[in-house]
């Protein structure tokens, strides 16, 4: 069910002083506004994971068909072998409003990297697009390093590796970012799969990157404003040197590694993982509208756990790595930053 309440926060972020790089006189004096849906890993896998994944994507389109959004994006996890679910990746391509893929980890678990993005019509997995008085920035952190070479996630290759060489943005792709951002006519929101604000678990090198979304506001005030990441299942908010950084919840589950025997056993024999997750009654995402006078809504919404089962139900610790408990939600915020050069 969707929550009218709202939580609000006013937040002042003076950033220091703009220089050349900062277009017209101010980012922020552009009146633009616009409207997006976003959710992250709906993680569809037939006969693996929660079923019913084409009715929440369903949803997720309806509703934002009423809420007029300008386009929808995911930030990633969509589906574990695109090609094996023509359907499933055809109902979000061809949608009437536009829809925009980032990746996640698990996109090509079952095929190559290069039939995941030939599924989803990308050239590459980071590109930018420009929409509304905004620059929208589509990262890519599926990559694992080894001895300076760097191979981004294909066919689960990246199962056989652990710890520090996963999730990094490669030297190139850190070049592109920084053009991107620096030469962008608006202010900036980014997306990615893993975490550029988490200190444990999130993206290797993401210091490299805040550095950069830094010394960009450092140089035009407002010019970074929003970072949204899937990945870790969990709803939270930080703003952090007057960036707004979201880690957004999963739309579907909360994965457990201590398999349970709460769901009934006909869904489990089903959906062979099924004891490892869980799940949302609903579909759990946000609507964003952004203002560029710094002003920034998002309209997430609450459910409740599938069949009423919780992690003090089955033993599993309450909290993640970073501290941050599990709830069916997508928060509710109001804010406005105020940009000053």
């Amino acid at each position: 069910m969707f929550v009218p309440r709202r939580q609000f926060l006013t937040a002042g972020a003076a950033l220091g002083l703009g220089t050349l790089l900062c277009p017209k006189e101010s980012l922020a004096s552009d009146s633009g506004q616009v409207k997006f849906s976003v959710f992250s890993d709906i993680h569809h896998f037939p006969g693996v994971f929660m079923p019913g994944m084409p009715a929440y994507l369903t949803q997720i389109q309806e509703r934002a068909m009423r809420e007029k959004c300008d386009f929808i994006i995911h930030c990633g996890d969509f589906t574990h072998n695109p090609p094996s679910v023509p359907d499933f990746v055809t109902q979000y391509n061809a949608f009437s409003i536009p829809s925009y893929h980032t990746l996640g980890n698990h996109d090509h678990d079952g095929c190559t990297v290069e039939e995941t993005l030939a599924a989803y019509g990308l050239e590459r997995g980071y590109y930018f697009f420009d929409r509304g008085g905004f620059r929208f920035i589509v990262t890519d952190p599926n990559y694992f390093e080894r001895e300076g070479v760097y191979t981004h996630y294909s066919k689960g290759n990246y199962y056989q590796y652990r710890g520090a060489s996963l999730s990094v943005v490669p030297p190139e792709q850190l070049a592109w970012l920084r053009d991107t951002i620096f030469d962008s006519p608006n202010p900036c929101v980014l997306f990615s799969h893993q975490s550029f604000e988490r200190e444990v678990g999130g993206v290797r090198n993401a210091s490299e990157v805040r550095a950069l979304f830094d010394e960009a506001n450092r140089r035009c005030p407002g010019r970074v404003r929003l970072v949204i990441n899937g990945h870790h299942h969990r709803d939270n908010l930080r703003l952090w040197n007057g960036i707004v950084y979201f880690d957004l919840n999963s739309t579907s589950y909360d994965w457990v590694e201590k398999s349970h025997t709460r769901y009934p056993r006909e869904l489990v024999e089903k959906n062979r993982l099924m004891n490892h997750i869980l799940a949302y009654t609903d579909p759990i995402h946000a609507v964003i509208t952004l203002g560029c006078d710094g002003t920034m809504r998002i309209e997430g919404m609450e459910s409740t756990m599938y069949l009423g089962v919780t992690r003090s139900d089955i033993g599993a610790s309450l909290t993640d790595a970073v501290g941050r408990p599990v709830y069916p939600r997508v928060q509710c915020v109001k804010m406005k930053l105020d940009y000053e050069a």
